[in-house]
């Protein structure tokens, strides 16, 4: 029978057939997409208290999918019931949906610190934030899939696999345009809050509307008051919607805080996410408060002396040494990749960046260096946190391509951040360095090194080693060395690591994610 052939189903109580199909259709559809916005905020949302890594993005979609799956099985019990519950058991749903997408936020802000504080693993703790955010969203808003698709079964008897058909079209096509509008709009447009209120008004209209053609049944009372304590809570989520964020753009969450009390002099600090990203100074751009990057700094003076270099900065968080190195009257040539435009409008606004005194892309720094036509003196990695690296700079062909890009006596630095106990991320990338370079030299600023725990590391490539092996900073008393060659090639012989590679690089496992 053809589609214009089967027989319309009316109920004299409500909606049409073909009303009430577009109905169910596009109810479907903004459940959906309204519940891929969830899971996609989610990601965001745990950046600033755990970082956006491989291990926060697995427990985000676990912990969704799991809340999908319960809920469509509990919809499917729901289907069981004549059509104007069904309605109600709708409502109710996405009525619940809607208050817990509406309280995520003040609930992360409130348990984070006891739930990670107390959570034996990074692991554990990312899975069971995640849970206690999204599980009841994620479960109320896969209630309605199943109960929508049999109301629109049981109004199509003679067209049952093509109303079948159009839910599941529906839902995917969802699915797609929440994806989409979360990772390439809202995001960026509204910031985490003012979406999270939006979708919860999403939910909490729907909850009206199937509220509606409920009718008058016993627990509609309850489900109204539901609808009001949602559309309340998204109002009070529209109206006082605030993001731990100074600003949320398409890659990070980016914080600005004022340190000067701990400086001494006016300073800030940027924020990525969760870490520090730079330090500057506003009247002392050469005064490096970081032990990481005054480390590199001092290998680029033993090195180079006061000649002006050339150099090329893989990131530029604060752009605290390019800012740094393009200071004084003979400053250095500096290009800086930093993926993220953002991140360089804030460096320029609140941490007092020249940016005509750089050369600036905002592109991926393999893409950017790859198609250089420069050669430089110095290439310096500072992308990498401690548990989200980006994979791509840290392989064997990265390294081949820096190699590639720096002149006779050039070298190439990176920080890179790891475990005392472990160590297992260091030794892989200090094996993949020396697969392209005869010198790969460890250095760390002691008093770091000494504390224990998460340390900052700073690895030189090179062709010919570094003259001296330790630095005492006259004005601070720092000092920065570097760890004796047999030491580190113990270390490479007692873990084996992997030489990291384009086609197999588990630098997150090797950082020690498992464990703060």
């Amino acid at each position: 029978m053809e589609e214009h052939d089967a027989p319309e189903v009316r109920d004299e109580n409500g909606p049409s057939g073909a009303g009430l199909m577009v109905l169910l259709v596009a109810a479907e559809f903004l459940v959906s997409a309204a519940g891929l916005v969830v899971e996609i905020v989610a990601g965001r949302m745990l950046a600033p208290y755990v970082g956006m890594s491989l291990y926060s993005w697995t427990a985000v979609i676990a912990v969704v999918l799991a809340g999908l799956t319960i809920g469509h099985w509990v919809g499917g019990r729901l289907a069981e019931r004549e059509e104007r519950a069904i309605a109600l058991g709708i409502a109710a749903a996405l009525a619940l949906a809607a208050v817990a997408t509406a309280l995520a936020l003040p609930l992360l802000q409130a348990l984070s610190g006891p739930i990670l504080g107390s959570a034996g693993t990074s692991v554990l703790g990312l899975v069971v934030l995640a849970a206690v955010l999204f599980l009841v969203p994620s479960f109320m808003v896969g209630v309605p899939a199943p109960a929508l698709t049999k109301i629109a079964i049981d109004r199509a008897p003679h067209a049952a696999g093509r109303a079948l058909g159009r839910m599941y079209a529906a839902g995917a096509l969802g699915a797609i345009a929440g994806t989409l509008l979360a990772g390439y709009l809202f995001i960026s447009w509204l910031g985490t809050a003012r979406t999270l209120a939006v979708v919860a008004a999403v939910d909490a209209g729907l909850a009206l509307v199937f509220l509606g053609y409920a009718g008058r049944r016993r627990g509609r009372t309850a489900v109204a008051i539901l609808v009001a304590m949602a559309l309340s809570a998204a109002a009070a989520g529209l109206a006082s919607a605030k993001s731990p964020c100074t600003v949320e753009s398409d890659y990070y969450c980016i914080r600005s805080i004022d340190i000067t009390g701990d400086v001494g002099t006016e300073a800030r600090l940027m924020v990525l996410d969760h870490l520090g990203h730079g330090i500057n100074v506003r009247d002392d751009p050469r005064r490096l408060v970081t032990p990481y990057v005054a480390t590199i700094d001092h290998l680029r003076r033993l090195r180079f002396g006061a000649h002006p270099v050339s150099a090329f900065f893989i990131g530029g968080g604060a752009y605290t040494l390019p800012r740094a190195w393009t200071e004084g009257p003979s400053p250095d040539l500096v290009t800086v990749a930093e993926i993220d435009p953002a991140v360089t409008e804030i460096a320029v606004s609140d941490f007092w960046l020249d940016p005509e005194k750089m050369a600036i892309h905002h592109h991926d720094a393999r893409r950017v260096l790859s198609n250089s036509g420069g050669d430089f003196d110095i290439v310096v990695g500072d992308a990498f946190t401690d548990i989200a690296v980006p994979p791509h700079l840290v392989t064997k062909e990265f390294f081949a391509l820096v190699a590639e890009r720096l002149n006779d006596g050039g070298v190439y630095m990176m920080n890179l951040v790891d475990r005392m106990e472990r160590l297992h991320a260091l030794a892989a990338v200090h094996r993949t360095l020396k697969e392209i370079f005869p010198v790969v030299e460890v250095w760390v600023e002691a008093e770091d090194f000494s504390a224990g725990g998460r340390t900052t590391f700073v690895l030189l490539a090179a062709r010919t080693p570094t003259d001296e092996a330790r630095v005492v900073e006259p004005s601070t008393g720092r000092i920065f060395a570097r760890i004796p060659p047999d030491r580190v090639a113990r270390l490479v012989a007692e873990h084996d690591p992997p030489v990291l590679t384009d086609d197999y690089a588990p630098i997150d496992r090797l950082m020690g994610a498992l464990s703060w």
